[in-house]
């Protein structure tokens, strides 16, 4: 066991007669697990995880709507009626149950809201103005709407505490609040506009309303910018005297610092929820001088996603709580790892942003949202030691592993390659996703700490499986570029063969993505980068269509700034030699018109084609033919074992169909956690 006693992550730290066990929290985010905007069993369940997982403090329900005209535009909760009370009562005996305090984040969108979702009410804001990411064109408000909305605040924090919350924070960064404290937001020439002192005015009647509904025991707390990064926005210097208004008031008992604004997509994924594209922890610094100059506990989250950083924000009295949101997302259980001595053990956070697209799943923890079905502990099997096999070392192969010997099974891991990752070391090669090597370095390191036999450089046949005399096999064999549908494929540079270096980008380079994943934008980059002339061609009507907006954006940033040409909606249908130049063939698909594209070098990228040879050739030796059944795997439950002597068959990953690394890490967790 670890000693606690002088770490300064495990001090505890009161605010307002709450005291809070440690310094690490989650803060609030729209997870994506409600129920008609309420926080039911599976809401409940994925906060319940991380409290169990030791954390101190979780919020929840970010951007948490308090009244009818601002609607939930990205699965928020709505508190701006009773009927939410029943199930806060519910949740906050659940988390205190674990020893964790529960906070929700109320808010009203302003501007940022959209006038087709919800009730189709038009967005109000402190001046007629447009956001460019939500594109609604909100109207000023009045009198009555102020006072409106200051009694649905009030109305909002009541109903928080009546269902057991220990407080909440109001959400000013971006938001209806922040809109009134920004300059390029507030265009008003009355009390509530013009001077710092007038554009708080909103806040301050927000939280005096908010007090007057709550007990004095009750903590209240701000989401605020400390600065926009915005010349027209709201600045460092205005904040910290805001901040410093609010501390004066007694508004509120604690600061929770965003840095950036929010109101496009590129911000978003660079500046307020940084991803793997950004460096760790990139806002310490300002809030570090931010706080120095306040009062109040501050707490601060973006991108700190490891425990030594943490520990350093705590020790160094830059932060008085460290929230770790996207790192639990990857691992729930980071506190109990420190204090159990594991936290070499932490799954890490990669950055990939995944958990912002398919909410709240981790890219390489899908069981994250998904409590109810799956565990986040694997419990040792109760019949341990079967001797289970599994083909493949890229992120399908390694789960399986991992997990079965966390069962307690005996593991042999096949993989042809010298290293494990499969495609991961692929992906990884482009210029800002290294860290999706953090994917598979943890679980090479839980397969090395659990003891399987993993055996690398080995192209296993069915004599090498079957000589194991294994009572399971799990082929993850992956799969292989996939051209043999395309005319002239032969005359093709391999999108694979371009990242790892062994084919060089040559002159006119034309990528075409039939997927709308993050490879093809990827080969463009690293071309353009290598000097190639590069020219970007897709079926999508977007660039990189699949993925989240997060890391779409910062290709599009990317490939502008690299001066990619791009196309749309155009599909491949064939290549052919013309003297020492290629020439593809595009038809599009809205107008049918057929265009030839000359090119030095063409690369066309269509997902892969199951490697599944292995799986073939032991299919028919197998106790169940290979087939899964799909209802005991969505149940849950162990696949029906079939009478007689010999092995059972499965494969997952890319070795049953092209997908992604999240759904072949998942396939395995389906499978191997009940075997």
């Amino acid at each position: 066991m670890y000693d606690t006693s002088t770490d300064p992550l495990f001090q505890p730290l009161t605010i307002r007669g709450l005291t809070l066990k440690n310094r690490i929290m989650s803060t609030a985010h729209a997870c994506g697990t409600h129920h008609d905007n309420l926080p039911k069993a599976r809401f409940q369940t994925y906060h319940e995880e991380k409290a169990k997982g030791g954390l101190a403090l979780t919020m929840f329900g970010g951007s948490s709507n308090v009244a009818p005209d601002s609607p939930s535009v990205f699965e928020q909760l709505d508190v701006g009626t009773n009927d939410i009370l029943r199930y806060l009562t519910e949740f906050s005996q659940r988390i205190h149950a674990q020893g964790c305090a529960l906070m929700c984040q109320i808010t009203h969108l302003g501007r940022r809201g959209e006038d087709t979702s919800g009730w189709w009410l038009p967005t109000i804001a402190p001046s007629r103005s447009r956001e460019t990411l939500h594109r609604c064109f909100a109207r000023e408000m009045d009198r009555h709407d102020i006072a409106r909305v200051v009694r649905a605040f009030g109305e909002a924090a009541r109903r928080c505490e009546e269902g057991g919350l220990d407080g909440i924070e109001t959400m000013a960064a971006g938001h209806l609040i922040g809109q009134f404290l920004g300059p390029d937001t507030n265009k008003r020439d009355d009390e509530f506009g013009g001077s710092l002192e007038n554009r708080a005015r909103f806040a301050l009647m927000v939280h005096a309303e908010i007090r007057k509904r709550v007990s004095g025991d009750f903590v209240v707390g701000m989401r605020l910018s400390i600065d926009d990064n915005n010349p027209d926005g709201l600045s460092a210097a205005d904040a910290l005297a805001f901040a410093q208004i609010l501390e004066r008031e007694g508004a509120v008992d604690f600061l929770n610092a965003n840095f950036g604004r929010i109101d496009t997509s590129l911000a978003l994924a660079e500046e307020c929820m940084p991803g793997m594209s950004v460096k760790l922890a990139p806002w310490l610094q300002p809030v570090a001088a931010f706080k120095q100059q306040v009062g109040l506990p501050v707490f601060h989250a973006a991108r700190i996603t490891d425990v030594a950083t943490a520990r350093h924000a705590i020790r160094e009295g830059i932060l008085d709580m460290v929230a770790m949101t996207r790192a639990h997302i990857a691992d729930p259980h980071i506190v109990a790892k420190i204090t159990a001595g594991r936290e070499d053990r932490i799954r890490p956070c990669i950055g990939a942003s995944h958990c912002m697209h398919k909410k709240p799943h981790c890219a390489h923890n899908p069981v994250t949202g998904r409590e109810l079905e799956l565990p986040q502990t694997v419990e040792r099997s109760e019949t341990p030691g079967r001797r289970i096999v599994v083909v493949g070392g890229g992120p399908a192969g390694l789960e399986a592993a991992r997990v079965a010997a966390e069962r307690g099974h005996d593991v042999t891991l096949f993989e042809a390659a010298p290293r494990l990752g499969g495609q991961v070391l692929v992906a990884a090669r482009a210029s800002w996703r290294g860290d999706l090597l953090g994917a598979v370095d943890w679980r090479v390191a839980e397969l090395t700490h659990l003891g399987v036999d993993i055996r690398t450089s080995n192209y296993a046949e069915p004599a090498d499986v079957t000589a194991l005399d294994p009572e399971v096999v799990i082929i993850a064999t992956g799969g292989a570029p996939d051209l043999d549908w395309l005319p002239g494929a032969e005359h093709c540079t391999s999108g694979w063969d371009l990242m790892t270096g062994a084919a060089r980008p040559e002159g006119e380079a034309l990528i075409w993505d039939g997927t709308g994943r993050q490879a093809a934008a990827s080969y463009a980059e690293v071309a353009a980068g290598a000097g190639a002339h590069v020219t970007l061609i897709t079926c999508d009507d977007q660039i990189a269509a699949e993925i989240g907006y997060a890391d779409r954006v910062v290709f599009r940033r990317n490939l502008a700034a690299q001066e990619i040409m791009t196309f749309f909606e155009e599909r491949l249908t064939g290549v052919a030699r013309d003297g020492n130049r290629l020439v593809a063939t595009l038809v599009h698909d809205l107008t049918g018109a057929v265009r030839q594209v000359l090119a030095d070098q063409v690369i066309a990228e269509h997902g892969t084609v199951p490697v599944d040879d292995l799986f073939r050739d032991l299919r028919g030796k197998s106790l169940n033919d290979g087939v899964t059944d799909l209802d005991a795997l969505l149940a849950g439950r162990a696949q029906p074992r079939p009478e007689g002597s010999g092995f059972e068959l499965y494969r997952i990953g890319d070795a049953v169909s092209s997908r992604t690394m999240t759904a072949a890490i998942l396939d395995a967790d389906r499978l191997c956690s009940v075997m």
